[in-house]
């Protein structure tokens, strides 16, 4: 193998080393997007959500209430589920 040989092998791998890391960065830049993009969609549906249960709570506050309470009394059965089985 001649200089002139690996003065070309080594440019190739020089080309090769830069195309591989120019599609890297791009893959990193686009995984970034995804996420916030993902992330910007998920804080939108949770401030609907918040809206929503807002909304909801202001024109039924007596079922809110009791669904509540449901809700916390289910809670407090299964922690003490789960606290009796451990002893």
């Amino acid at each position: 193998m001649n200089l002139e040989t690996t003065h070309q092998a080594i440019d190739r791998a020089a080309a090769a080393a830069d195309h591989a890391s120019a599609q890297a960065i791009g893959a990193a830049q686009r995984g970034v997007t995804a996420v916030r993009d993902t992330s910007q969609h998920m804080v939108d549906r949770a401030h609907r959500a918040s809206e929503s249960t807002a909304t909801y709570i202001r024109h039924e506050p007596v079922k809110s209430m009791l669904m509540a309470a449901a809700a916390g009394a289910t809670l407090m059965a299964l922690v003490s589920l789960v606290t009796r089985q451990r002893d």
